[in-house]
Parts: C-alpha cells; sequence; structure tokens
C-alpha cells in the first residue's frame, strides 16, 4: 500500500555538494538542442518510483512536456501546481500532460495535446527537442517526459478545473546541485528517499518541486553535465 505523507515536512538527509552547477554554456537553448539530439554515454539515477511501494501496480501510460521557455535572461522551466481536489497528484508541482490516449501517435503528441489542454499553450511555440527516459511513479504512471523549447509569446489559457497556478523557475536554479536536497521517508513497510528542490517565491514560503518532477529535472542535469 502505498502511504500517504506530507514530503515538505520530512527532514533534509543530505543536500548535493558533490556536483558543480551547470556551466552558462550547457544552459543554452543550442547545447541543449544538440544534447537532446545526440546524446552522449550517460545513465539516469532516478526512473522508477514504484519499487519504493509494489512493483505489480498496473501501469497506465502518461507523458508530460518538459518546458524550456526562451527569456531575455536566459530559459525557465513552465511547471504547474495542481489543484487540491484532484484524485491524482493533487496540489502537487508538475510538469503540463497527462494519460496517453489511443488516438494519440505517440507519446510526444500526448505531451503536445495535453500541454495545450492543460495550460493552453499552443504546439507551434513548441519545438521538440528530444526526451528523458522513461519514469515510473509511485503512483503507477509510466511517464514519458518530453523536452521542448518553448518560443516567446505565447499565451496561456490554464484549465481551472486542474491547475491552480503556473509559473516559471530558471533553468540556472534547477540544474545547481545545491538545490537538490534528499529527504527520507520511513513506514512501517519500509522507506523512500526522493529529491526536493524548493524554490523560494516571491511572497515568502516555497514552491515545493518534488518527487517524480524533482527525480525528471535531476535526470535532465545528469544529461546536461555529461
Amino acid at each position: 500500500m502505498r502511504p500517504a505523507f506530507d514530503p515538505e515536512s520530512l527532514p533534509i538527509v543530505a543536500t548535493d555538494t558533490r556536483h558543480p552547477p551547470l556551466a552558462d554554456v550547457r544552459l543554452r537553448p543550442e547545447f541543449i538542442r544538440h544534447r537532446l539530439q545526440s546524446p552522449p554515454a550517460w545513465d539516469p539515477e532516478l526512473t522508477d518510483e514504484s519499487r519504493a511501494y509494489d512493483r505489480s501496480l498496473k501501469l497506465r501510460d502518461a507523458a508530460v512536456l518538459v518546458p524550456l521557455v526562451e527569456r531575455e535572461d536566459g530559459l525557465t522551466v513552465l511547471l504547474t501546481e495542481r489543484n487540491a481536489n484532484l484524485s491524482a497528484h493533487a496540489g502537487q508541482i508538475s510538469f503540463p500532460g497527462g494519460r496517453h490516449e489511443a488516438f494519440d501517435i505517440d507519446r510526444t503528441a500526448t505531451a503536445l495535446r495535453e500541454t495545450e489542454e492543460e495550460v493552453g499553450l499552443a504546439r507551434d511555440y513548441v519545438e521538440v527537442l528530444g526526451s528523458l527516459p522513461d519514469y515510473i511513479t509511485g503512483t503507477g504512471f509510466h511517464v514519458s517526459p518530453v523536452v521542448g523549447l518553448v518560443r516567446d509569446g505565447f499565451t496561456l489559457r490554464p484549465d481551472a478545473r486542474e491547475v491552480a497556478d503556473v509559473f516559471e523557475v530558471p533553468l540556472g536554479f534547477l540544474m545547481n546541485p545545491s538545490h537538490h536536497e534528499q529527504r527520507l521517508f520511513r513506514w512501517v513497510d519500509g522507506e523512500r528517499l526522493f529529491y526536493a528542490m524548493p524554490f523560494p517565491r516571491e511572497d515568502g514560503g516555497h514552491r515545493f518541486i518534488w518527487g517524480a518532477t524533482a527525480g525528471m529535472l535531476r535526470n535532465l542535469y545528469h544529461l546536461l553535465a555529461a
């Protein structure tokens, strides 16, 4: 059984001080485009959270867009805060995306369709660069993360039924391992170690990026650092 817990209340057991932040050149669109299209040999760190709970979970196919937005000050990552009343991942920070449907040609089509439905980002603004390794969540989703470069000038129309907020975080912040916390949750049947990347809010507090979203960002770091 998957236990319920408040991830933000758990203590920090480690912060990554071994790996350096990415150099500025590795945060530029041209480098990321080349790296996604011609990746070197590298190993993802996290791909399967279900092993912490029940590996017999029936997996549901899904895809998300990892939107890298071109801004004057550099790339940002567009993220959503899910509504608190949703049945899955309520209130969590996530990439836009959702379940794969039979009419979707492939996982890229799923990511683009779901992103447009969820936040109103038209696919005409998205240049698909490639994909990160598939990721299995502790809630039984088999997620394909599609990385897209988003040119400026778009207008968002978030679906209020699903999305409480849409915001952007500088890519440089997320690609700095000193911001990658590890937190540990223990319960009677086992334990789970997960990453969190809290991003300070202008009005105080943090945007608590954790779990699968943080895991995929951690894999993006390893790919760009390789």
